[in-house]
Formats: structure tokens, sequence, C-alpha cells
């Protein structure tokens, strides 16, 4: 090939199609918008209090029992994980005004889950460390991208600096949330109607979803035979979890049963005020001794959410390969995880999404080496 492969986007499915492409010895170049890598994953500490741990604010879990792919991947690149703690009852608040019911959960009812050792992060910075210096390039978003009649690809981008780089590349892999893709990059000539309905059509996984993860000294609820485990029907989170790390800190950390546009009138202290004083109707007064908060509403974040993305989802999306027909058939590759229609959302997702796309790339470099 006389030109690279470019990728955009620097999240897991990204990052693994530029691992694979590498190891094959196909030239290729990441171009990220972030100042970081990982997209959706996001394994943060608290300000100023690093010794707490490192929490995930995008996906957390995978399952192995069903899960292949990412838990071959973790013992080939020998990543830390451990089990979700899953020990004891669970709560269930249905009214407000009484306490919240306690169940304790049959063995073996509640799928077992891992988690990473210093978050999903972890995963990507192996990941990152198998590919060559140079290929990744953060701060760069790219905003058009065209074919000329000669079949030649022009990729356009910002940089932070504000200067407008060009790229020429062989191949487009797009490992972007398909709406993200259909907003915020012009092709030139346009992609098919259809490509376009397909890809605005696919809801963005998490995008208008927040969490909270709500940092203390110690798991202190294990104490009183609890999972962390809660279901809430009040709010204003729906579903929570123990979030601690293996060995050191208390968290628990949940999902919002309150829609985007609600939490974006209340604001990030009143939302969190609320997240606390649900936590202490669900725990106890222990609940009040918070150390640390953690907050990332990703309906806020311009390179995840678009606006589609504020209305609540009523039901799984239906995930899978956008259609591409024409002249960018061949060119462009959709990756990412919502174009797996199998693990559409999880890491799962992203990393079988990686390997279809170099599959079809290698297909393609073989076929113009004959």
């Amino acid at each position: 090939m006389n030109h690279p492969v470019v990728i955009v986007g620097a999240g897991l499915s990204g990052l693994r199609a530029a691992s694979l492409l590498a190891a094959k010895g196909i030239e290729c170049k990441v171009l990220e918008a972030r100042d970081r890598i990982g997209g959706r994953v996001l394994s943060t500490s608290a300000p100023n209090r690093p010794e707490l741990g490192k929490f995930d604010l995008g996906p957390t879990w995978f399952w192995p029992q069903y899960e292949s792919t990412i838990t071959n991947l973790v013992k080939e690149l020998n990543v830390g994980t451990f089990v979700q703690y899953a020990k004891g009852a669970m709560l269930s608040e249905r009214i407000q005004t009484k306490p919240p019911e306690r169940y304790v959960l049959p063995e073996n009812s509640v799928e077992k889950s891992m988690r990473f050792v210093g978050g999903v992060q972890s995963l990507i910075d192996a990941v990152a460390d198998t590919i060559p210096s140079g290929i990744v390039e953060l701060d760069t978003r790219v905003t058009a991208i065209g074919l000329d009649e000669a079949g030649t690809i022009t990729v356009e981008a910002d940089q932070a600096d504000g200067k407008r780089i060009k790229y020429s590349a062989s191949s487009i892999i797009l490992a972007l949330p398909p709406r993200i893709v259909a907003r915020h990059i012009e092709f030139s000539p346009a992609l098919p109607p259809n490509s376009m309905t397909d890809l605005v059509s696919k809801p963005t996984w998490m995008a208008g979803q927040a969490k909270a993860v709500i940092i203390y000294d110690r798991p202190f609820w294990r104490e009183l035979g609890l999972s962390g485990y809660a279901t809430s029907w009040v709010g204003p989170l729906q579903e929570i979890h123990d979030a601690s790390p293996e060995t050191g800190s208390g968290a628990l950390f949940g999902f919002f049963g309150m829609s985007a546009k609600m939490r974006q009138e209340l604001g990030e202290d009143k939302v969190l005020q609320l997240v606390t004083n649900q936590l202490v109707r669900l725990f106890g007064n222990s609940a009040h001794n918070v150390r640390a908060i953690l907050y990332k509403d990703w309906s806020r974040d311009s390179e995840t959410a678009v606006e589609e993305d504020l209305e609540p989802l009523r039901d799984f999306p239906s995930y899978g390969k956008s259609p591409l027909s024409g002249k960018w058939e061949e060119k462009v590759i959709f990756a990412g995880t919502e174009t797996n229609s199998q693990f559409g959302g999880h890491l799962e997702g992203a990393l079988l999404a990686a390997e279809k796309a170099v599959s079809e790339i290698t297909n393609l470099h073989n076929h113009k080496k004959e």
C-alpha cells in the first residue's frame, strides 16, 4: 500500500485495530480528537486523593464465561483482574417513604463479572503498549474525508493548536460511534443516504448516561452483610453496585434513572447531593462519610454524544455493521462496539469489531499484492 490505513478514534476498537495491523506489517495511523486514549473508557482517581484508587467512569466489567475475545486478550497481555464483589444481600427501594427491602439472592443467580486492577484503563494501556510509537496522534479531530476519481483518500483534521493537517490514506477505519461519524465528519462524495440513515439510527452506547462513583475509606456495607448491589424506583440512581478496588478503600457507583435533560437542568452539585441522600437512605448514616465523588455525564461529552442521544433508550439498541455501497465500498470500514451485532455496547463488541475491520483490510491488502 502506498499510503497508511488511517484509523479514526483511539478507543479500545481503534487501538486494537492498530495493534493488529502493526503486527501484520501494515502501516497505519490513529487520529484521536481527545487529548487521551481510551474513548469511552475512563478510569480516574479522586483529585488530590490518588491513594484511594482508580475508578471506572465508563465501562467496568467483562464476562469471561461468554466473552472469549476479551478474556483471551487479557491473558495474552497479562492484565490484572478480580471478581466483582457480590456477596451478601441486595437492597430494593420501591417507595422513598419506606425503608429499602432486603433480599438474599440465590447462589449463582448473578452472572460472575470481572473487573480490572487499576480500572479498564489498564487494558487500554496494555493494548497501546503493543503499538509502535508515533502511530497515535492525539488532539487531532477529523472533520472531512474525501475520495477523488483516482481512488485516493484524503483525510482532513484540525489540531489543538488550530492547524489543519491533511493525510493520504489507503483505507479508513472509523472506530467511532456511528452518530459521531454522521454528525461531525463531512464526506466528499457524500455517503449513500441509506448509510447515513443507518448511522444516525444507532444510539451511541452510554451516551445518554452518567456515572457517579462515591468513595469511602472502606466498603462499610459489607460489614452489614450487604453486597452493595441495589435497585431503586425512587432514584436518582436506578441501579447501584460495589465499585471498590480489590483492596483498600470502598466505593459505590450507580447508573441514573434520571434523564440527561433533567441532570443538566438540576446541575452537577444538586444531582450529586441527591445521590448522597439516596445512599444514606439505602446504606445508613455511614454513607455520609464520603471521601470523594467522581462524576461523568457522558451526554455532555461532545466526543461521545449528539443531540439525539439525550433521549432515554426505551429498548436495547439494534447494533451491527452499517451498509456501504458505491465509491466508498472497500474504502471505509466501520468499527467500534456499535457495529457488532452480538456484543454491541460491550468491550467484547469493540474488540470483535476491530478484528473484523482488520480482517477486511488484510484481505484488501493481499488482493492488491496479487
